[in-house]
């Protein structure tokens, strides 16, 4: 997994004024916790940019002050209007320690129920996974190419090596729905041939 590198400073106030000045001067308030103690920090907001709009998971080398540490990011606020990055937190990682990320899903190939007019709903872009660090993915990929008509992939069929899917097993990653006006044909269809089978089996009873 590749490593993004951010360069912070230690706080000396941690009061919600200096939070928002700092947010002016276009820095992010942040905590690494997971250590021996928690460390109070902010770093430019340009530097998160790889970091958090991107479709793969990162390590982080947080570099605050001169010392280094191994990290995830853990959580991060968005301002609900502007989008601004409000606060992260950070986890520092640990040797043979196993840890817990939101790793993307990346879904790949073409199904032949969007290609007959479906539509592909993404339900889950991101799944929980725990390992340890080297064995941690930066995403996971997932065949589409045999999704047709109502039909799914779930949290229970992805494997991933060296790592446990923490997500609820029957919940639906990916589903190819059938679109409103083909809807009424496939149960027009299915009654018909349910209609002839009847007549069918009626025709064999007289017979």
């Amino acid at each position: 997994m590749k490593t993004v590198e951010i360069i912070g400073y230690k706080r000396a106030n941690l009061g919600k004024k200096e939070a928002k000045k700092l947010r002016a001067e276009a820095m992010v308030p942040a905590v690494l916790y997971g250590g021996d103690e928690q460390i109070h920090f902010y770093a430019p907001m340009i530097l998160f940019r790889p970091l958090v709009f991107t479709a793969e998971a990162h390590f982080v080398n947080l570099n605050i002050e001169g010392e280094e540490y191994q990290a995830i990011l853990q959580d991060v606020t968005f301002h609900p209007v502007s989008e601004i990055i409000m606060h992260a937190d950070f986890l520092q990682l640990h040797k043979g320690k196993t840890i817990k990320m939101n790793i993307p899903v990346h879904l790949e190939g073409t199904a032949p129920g969007v290609t007959k007019g479906g539509t592909l709903i993404h339900k889950r872009r991101n799944l929980l996974v725990k390992a340890l660090p080297k064995d941690m993915p930066e995403h996971i990929n997932l065949d589409i190419s045999a999704l047709d008509f109502g039909k799914s992939i779930k949290v229970e069929s992805v494997s991933v090596e060296n790592c446990e899917i923490l997500d609820t097993p029957q919940a639906s990653i990916a589903v190819v729905e059938i679109p409103r006006a083909l809807r009424g044909k496939a149960t027009e269809d299915a009654e018909g041939e349910e209609e002839e089978g009847e007549e069918a089996a009626a025709e064999g009873s007289e017979n």
